[in-house]
């Protein structure tokens, strides 16, 4: 049998505009009422309408996170960094995956949830620019990663140009010439990644070669490792390679190890995302490290500002502070 708010109230001997009060946290209620409803609702095991608090209030105090992967550490981690960063606030986060699929995106901008959900924090793979805009229903949002100019909504990324071009840099500050890069192709972030390492080729003089620059079909750890087989198989292989992601970084770390080369003294060998796996890895993996807390606080705070009616505000882009952390997959 459902526990009704006059279920509470009589438990608790109080009124139900009393318990109504103390459910949407009214603040002139004394301590003592408070744990005798609280105690009621506890034992009662009563859970508020929250489609009906959500029309009192005019907001839900729920937000949407959209991510490609749930699976993918670096994607939980960020997710775990803004569930808390809402916590803080009061705010609770419903996640959901798109697997970077077409129709998966265009239900998060078409109003996914419908009336549950006060904005969305969105991490699109597929969706260009012009569509975000296009099919974006009012509600607000607030975009993560490596996209290209043409929305209207606030961003939250990292410099992948000069993340990349950084990782890059290390590289050939320890000596590596014939430096290959794994994900280059299919996504924003292998544009923008690519960029940045061809600039730090550019800068040091060595001439970027077509035959180290490897797509692959995704960004997994068997993606690295296959891409890394074929890198192996050229005439001349590579002495170091960049990963566009720690994934990719791992499994090419295990078909090097496979073929019995170490690293880095044959092949060093440079990630990016700072996942918690890369840095409990033998050998650890040097890799690009994005502040995800930082990523996440602003994140949120980008998006309450905008459920909170700063909408007309003009659009703001915020760069993700990074470092790159130094291990033994380069440093020995």
């Amino acid at each position: 049998m459902t526990t009704r708010l006059s279920d509470v109230a009589a438990r608790a001997g109080v009124s139900v505009k009393t318990v109504s009060n103390v459910i949407n946290d009214y603040p002139h209620i004394t301590a003592r009422t408070r744990a005798k409803v609280e105690a009621a609702i506890a034992a009662l095991d009563y859970r508020p309408n929250v489609s009906a608090r959500s029309l009192r209030k005019g907001r839900s105090d729920f937000i949407a996170l959209a991510i490609p992967e749930m699976a993918s550490p670096y994607f939980a981690e960020l997710g775990a960094a803004i569930s808390r960063a809402a916590k803080r606030r009061g705010i609770t986060v419903l996640i959901d995956q798109t697997e970077g699929e077409t129709d998966a995106e265009k239900l998060v901008l078409d109003g996914m949830r419908g009336q549950l959900i006060d904005g969305i924090i969105f991490s699109p793979i597929t969706t260009t620019p012009a569509k975000i805009s296009a099919a974006a229903t009012g509600k607000p949002l607030v975009l993560l990663g490596e996209r290209p100019p043409g929305d209207n909504f606030d961003r939250v990324a990292v410099d992948s140009v000069q993340a990349s071009y950084d990782a890059t840099s290390h590289l050939i500050a320890i000596g590596r010439r014939r430096i290959a890069a794994i994900g280059v192709g299919g996504t924003s972030t292998g544009a923008v990644r690519r960029k940045g390492y061809r600039k730090a080729l550019k800068a040091a003089g060595i001439p970027h070669d077509p035959a180290l620059e490897l797509a692959g079909t995704g960004y997994h750890r068997p993606d690295g490792a296959a891409s890394m087989r074929e890198l192996l198989a050229l005439p001349e292989p590579p002495d170091a390679v960049f990963c566009f992601n720690d994934l990719l970084a791992l499994g090419a770390l295990r078909t090097l190890a496979d073929a019995g080369l170490s690293v880095p003294g044959d092949v060093a060998v440079v990630g990016f995302d700072d996942i918690e796996d890369g840095r409990y890895h033998s050998p650890s993996l040097t890799s690009i490290s994005p502040d995800k807390e930082w990523l996440a606080d602003n994140a949120v705070g980008l998006l309450l500002e905008r459920i909170a009616g700063n909408g007309e505000a003009a659009r703001r882009d915020l760069t993700v502070p990074f470092t790159l952390e130094i291990r033994e997959s380069t440093a020995g």
